[in-house]
């Protein structure tokens, strides 16, 4: 059936594209483009709002056209073609099905609210209007046409001018422009490329603000550090990996508009963290206990080493503390494990106490309670009533050795386990360390027994056991403290200040501040260490806090009872090195605000260095203590939680009315 034109008429049915009459409407559908350019004045590339359909429609729409128009549209002869077969199309995931699902109803919004469709946001999507975004497949039918896309739809209906009316002859130069219109806009906006629907890039309004990529600070680098590797994201993908765009890569996201800049991209991976990646050929061939110091690949070797430690120096805290033995513990922790200079936190933490309290388990609860969840407890000992603990930040109990500890008493009854030294040793990546804490005798003027107990300290403390040493050739059999890298010493000495009570009060009340250089003057500690008799080839930080010994229990004034003793800096933290500048020390103070004793806590915080190590030492594996560390997360919520509801409670307590 053929209409007045000369033209076939179809039903609005899908046409192959082998037949006669699917050419030829594919001409017309040309020739009236061209057309619709010329009667439009040839004002280049237009906007395509819609497009009709082939059948019918287009029909419909030429009958409408002057007959100049009309006359300039001839018919060729076409050889068909054989109809194209369906192309196979990557699956839409289940976040691009609802982007669309999104987009659409978007559209249908801003056509119902701007009926016009003279807003700024419709007319970026006026190209794309023709039909829904991409498909999983698409039929001959489509791609020759795409006549029944968005027809039936009422996203369609409300944003096609067209779809009003198609009769009355008087509105015939304003439809030839609309089609001029749509027709122009399909060869610019290039909306149709490869016969598929895009929608144009949704760029935002300013651009986003800058975002810091490096958070991490100079202390807290173990936990916050970005690789530098892994700071361009897409950089690191391309060259490194080799990895490139798949179907939700970085490309795709971008030239789709789904993000705007690098960072956006990152938010959206959730497979790339703050965590370095890991090649696959890595997790294939990695292999630890082969002893290799520079190779890829080793636990502790260099790569790994500064990838925590960029300048190679870790943070520890170690503290000494005589309890005297007291049942009750301070409330607060605070103050002793956390000081408020400097701002951070340290890397490992390692507190000596002597004369401890009765239950050691509940101090080690408040010790984990007060350093909360980044800190867990790699080991502790005791002996007697010496304990000592060490905590290390959650992140670096992989680059730890096994832990060993040995102890030695220095009293004449070996039952009797008040004086003596108790000593933790283990290697971190490659340097290994000694921490020791002892009691040594008591009494003002027994200064030679004190050196007696360092003597047997050194020689009886067999460590290490299984560890290796790090350097067998700069050790000595006799004396433990060379057998380590470094060496912490720290603990109640008992060393006086050699001047009564009188003269010493007297210089406390001159200096109350720091300046306490006149006391070290009488100091026993300080005079034998100078002549080479005690503690050889150890080191003292400068001391500017007041003697740590002998307070009233709960006061801040020194002994009051009748034995009147002289402060005295009996609890001190000493410490050595195989390499020299090796250890640098950072501060150096007591904690006066814990008075359940009558010896204040003193601390001491180093930056230390650290060497990479080999693989073929026994590893500690992740070794730490889980029940105390759950117990004392649970502690530390509930005080938190009861910290809450007493500041609700005095809020409410507060409000008073007035009748």
């Amino acid at each position: 059936m053929n209409t007045p034109n000369g033209f076939p008429q179809h039903s609005g049915a899908c046409v192959p594209q082998g037949t006669e009459g699917g050419a030829v409407q594919d001409l017309n559908a040309k020739k009236a483009g061209k057309a619709a350019k010329k009667e439009a004045g040839g004002h280049g590339v237009l906007t395509f709002e819609d497009l009709p359909s082939v059948g019918t429609s287009l029909n419909e729409t030429l009958k409408l056209l002057p007959d100049e128009l009309q006359a300039n549209t001839k018919i060729k002869s076409i050889t068909p073609r054989p109809p194209r077969k369906p192309r196979l199309e990557r699956a839409a995931s289940l976040d691009e099905k609802s982007w669309r699902r999104w987009r659409r109803f978007r559209t249908s919004q801003e056509s119902l609210t701007d009926p016009n469709e003279t807003s700024s946001s419709n007319g970026s999507l006026q190209e794309a209007s023709l039909s829904p975004p991409i498909r999983g497949r698409a039929s001959p039918c489509h791609q020759g046409h795409q006549q029944n896309s968005l027809h039936g739809s009422p996203d369609a209906s409300e944003a096609n001018p067209m779809g009003k009316s198609r009769g009355g002859t008087s509105d015939l130069g304003k439809r030839a422009s609309e089609i001029s219109s749509a027709f122009g806009g399909l060869l610019r906006g290039k909306a149709f490329a490869g016969g598929k629907p895009r929608l144009s890039q949704i760029m935002p309004a300013r651009p986003l603000p800058p975002v810091e990529f490096n958070v991490a600070s100079h202390t807290l680098r173990t936990a916050n550090r970005i690789d530098s590797d892994c700071m361009d994201y897409r950089h690191y993908s391309q060259h490194k990996f080799g990895r490139v765009s798949s179907s939700l890569s970085d490309t795709r996201l971008h030239g789709n508009g789904m993000v705007y800049d690098s960072c956006s991209t990152d938010s959206m991976k959730s497979t790339f963290s703050l965590l370095t990646p890991i090649r696959s050929k890595d997790v294939r061939s990695r292999s630890y206990l082969e002893g290799s110091l520079l190779a890829t690949g080793a636990l502790l070797g260099a790569e790994e080493l500064s990838r925590y430690f960029p300048d190679r120096n870790v943070g520890i805290f170690v503290a000494t503390w005589n309890m005297q033995g007291q049942k009750e513990l301070p409330v607060n922790l605070d103050d002793f494990l956390l000081p408020t200079e400097p701002d951070y936190a340290q890397d490992m933490y390692v507190i000596g106490v002597q004369e401890g309290c009765p239950d050691r388990r509940e101090w080690e609860i408040r010790l984990q309670e007060t350093l909360g969840p980044h800190y867990v407890m790699l080991y502790s000992a005791a002996h007697g009533v010496l304990y000592m603990s060490v905590f290390i930040r959650r992140d670096l109990i992989w680059f730890c050795s096994e832990v060993e500890y040995a102890t030695v008493t220095t009293r004449i009854v070996s039952q009797i386990k008040t004086k003596g030294a108790l000593g933790i040793s283990f290697t971190f990546f490659g340097t290994s360390f000694l921490f020791i804490t002892s009691h040594f005798t008591s009494g003002d003027s027994k200064v030679h027994e004190r050196k007696l107990d360092y003597n047997k300290t050194i020689q009886a403390l067999t460590l290490p056991k299984n560890v290796p040493d790090t350097n067998p050739y700069r050790s000595s059999s006799n004396d433990v403290t060379t057998r380590f890298d470094e060496v912490f010493w720290f603990g109640d000495f008992n060393f006086r200040l050699n001047k009564d009570r009188e003269t010493v009060d007297s210089i406390l009340n001159q200096n109350p501040e720091t300046d306490v250089s006149k006391l070290l003057a009488y100091d026993q500690l300080t005079s034998e260490m100078s002549r080479g008799s005690i503690f050889k080839g150890f080191q003292e930080a400068d001391i500017n806090f007041r003697p740590s010994y002998k307070f009233d229990i709960g006061k801040d004034s020194y002994d009051t009872t009748s034995k009147q003793r002289t402060p005295s800096y009996t609890d001190r933290v000493v410490f050595r090195s195989r390499y020299r500048d090796d250890i640098q020390a950072v501060k150096y103070s007591s904690c006066p605000v814990i008075k359940t004793s009558d010896h204040r806590p003193v601390f001491a915080l180093f930056r230390v260095k650290v060497r990479p190590g080999r693989d073929n030492i026994p590893l500690a594996a992740g070794q730490f203590d889980r029940e105390l560390y759950l117990i004392g997360i649970k502690r530390r919520i509930t005080r938190e939680l009861q910290k809450r509801q007493e500041q609700k409670d005095q809020k409410s307590s507060s409000i008073c009315s007035i009748s």
